[in-house]
């Protein structure tokens, strides 16, 4: 009887960890406008989810199931981030403003592949350069350690556009032509 409700236990636990992390990245590609594989992996998930609370429904009065199936929900949300991560769907806008006025890091960013604009900016202490700078979420990271390796003291803020429209670099990314 032990090894049958361990096991039931094991069962729930991974049930619904496959099913929150479907769920997490059914929502993400919901949101990304995915449409058609949020539905397909929609369908996968609603099955899985059916099986996973029949289970625990089933044996009710077994309190280590509900409590596989919370574990397995919190397990869930973190694999289905992890997941997302790696996925790294769409594209980041980073905002750099430089301590020094360097004509030479728009070009060097650009040599790389990235989509730089850039500007002259003032601060509290004096002339600025603010880029601003698109990529795939997927070279983020590599974006980060470029500006901070190019301009240590850079200030950096990103954030995710809604909806990205016309120029020539998006055509080239989709194409793979960024060197990074």
């Amino acid at each position: 009887m032990l090894d049958n409700g361990l096991l039931m236990v094991v069962i729930i636990l991974l049930i619904n960890i496959v099913y929150v992390s479907f769920f997490t990245i059914r929502m993400i590609l919901t949101l990304k406008g995915y449409r058609y594989v949020a539905a397909f992996v929609s369908m996968i998930e609603v099955v899985i989810y059916v099986v996973g609370l029949g289970l625990v429904l089933d044996n009710l009065n077994e309190i280590q199931n509900l409590v596989a199936y919370a574990v397995g929900y919190g397990i869930g949300v973190i694999v289905g981030m992890k997941i997302e991560e790696k996925l790294a769907l769409g594209y980041i806008t980073v905002n750099v403003i430089t301590k020094e006025y360097d004509r030479n890091l728009p070009k060097e960013l650009r040599e790389l592949g990235y989509g730089v604009t850039n500007w002259a900016a003032n601060g509290l202490e004096g002339d600025r350069m603010a880029l601003q700078i698109l990529t795939p979420r997927k070279y983020e990271l590599k974006l980060y350690d470029t500006i901070k390796e190019l301009d240590p003291k850079a200030f950096i803020m990103t954030y995710e556009p809604k909806a990205i429209h016309g120029g020539f670099w998006v055509k080239n990314v989709r194409r793979g032509k960024l060197k990074v």
